[in-house]
This record gives C-alpha cells, sequence and structure tokens, in this order.
C-alpha cells in the first residue's frame, strides 16, 4: 500500500470544495434560499483563488488538478448562477428567452473553460474568466430585490460574450 502524498491532496481537497459550494448553491435555490445560494458560490470564488495557490506553494500541480479544477469551475461559475439566475429572474420575467440565454451563459463558461486548457498562455487571460462572470451574477443576484430585473439579461449575455472573446484579461496576484 502506498503512501499518500498529502500535498497533492490538500489543493484538489480545495477544489472539491468549489464543486461542493456549486452544488449547494443549486440545491439551495432550487428550495428558494437565494441568498445562501448566492453565497455558496462566492464562497466558490474563495476556493478555486485558494487552490491555485496552495498547489504553486506546495509544488502540487498536476493535469488532474487542472481538470478538477475545470469541473469544478463549469458547476460553481457556469451551471450554478445559470440556474439561480433562471428561477429567481428568468422564470417570472423572460421565462422562454431566459432559458435560452442561461444556456447560453453555461455553455459560453464551458466554452472558455475548454479553450484556457488547451491553450498554454500565462501571463493573462483569453477572455473574462468564468470565476468572475459567474462570481458577479451571484453578487447581483444579492441585490435582486433593488436592481431592476433587466439588468440581469443585459449582464449575462454581456459576459457570456466576454467569457468567449479573445479580450486579453491581466492576471492578478499570479
Amino acid at each position: 500500500m502506498s503512501k499518500i502524498d498529502y500535498t497533492r491532496v490538500l489543493p484538489c481537497l480545495v477544489t472539491v470544495a468549489n464543486l461542493l459550494f456549486g452544488f449547494l448553491a443549486i440545491i439551495f435555490i432550487i428550495d428558494s434560499q437565494v441568498n445562501l445560494g448566492a453565497g455558496m458560490v462566492l464562497l466558490s470564488v474563495l476556493m478555486d483563488s485558494m487552490d491555485g495557490k496552495i498547489a504553486r506553494k506546495l509544488k502540487a500541480n498536476s493535469d488532474f488538478g487542472k481538470e478538477l479544477d475545470s469541473l469544478s469551475d463549469i458547476v460553481s461559475f457556469g451551471l450554478a448562477p445559470a440556474v439561480m439566475i433562471y428561477v429567481v429572474v428568468y422564470q417570472t420575467h423572460l421565462p422562454f428567452w431566459g432559458l435560452w440565454l442561461s444556456a447560453f451563459f453555461a455553455i459560453c463558461g464551458a466554452l472558455r473553460l475548454a479553450r484556457f486548457n488547451v491553450l498554454n498562455v500565462s501571463d493573462y487571460f483569453i477572455g473574462v474568466p468564468i470565476t468572475f462572470a459567474g462570481g458577479f451574477m451571484a453578487l447581483l443576484l444579492l441585490f435582486a430585490q433593488t436592481i431592476p430585473w433587466q439588468v440581469f439579461p443585459v449582464m449575462m449575455l454581456l459576459l457570456s460574450v466576454l467569457m468567449i472573446s479573445s479580450l486579453q484579461v491581466p492576471k492578478l496576484g499570479k
């Protein structure tokens, strides 16, 4: 039996926490707990910002960790915000088009992550990171009662297009 290398496991556990919070966000929104759902996505942002730093500090970067991170990100920052915005805003105000807009957001997030995984660019991001896009939509959701509902489709469409754009976004805090 081989010994477990905890330095390699720790960053993956943080990434799994990201995935767990994304999953919980979807469950909370189904249960009409909007603030808890949005809070779970914001906790996912925190976990996503920590996993890579921990991996680099421990010299535990791996292809497995990179793939796990992308799979977690599509749930936490693509699917969870899309479902939450659909349930809270679009189901009432824009049921047909909101469904397609939410799907477009999740698809653009997946495309952005796939492109990130095949390109080897280290100085900047190409397109707005899904973590920012999903986190921003969750943050907006916390103010859903105070901002006009029309802000949501505009921001979701804008962020969707920016995720798949060729815009060069500087990497902060590498």
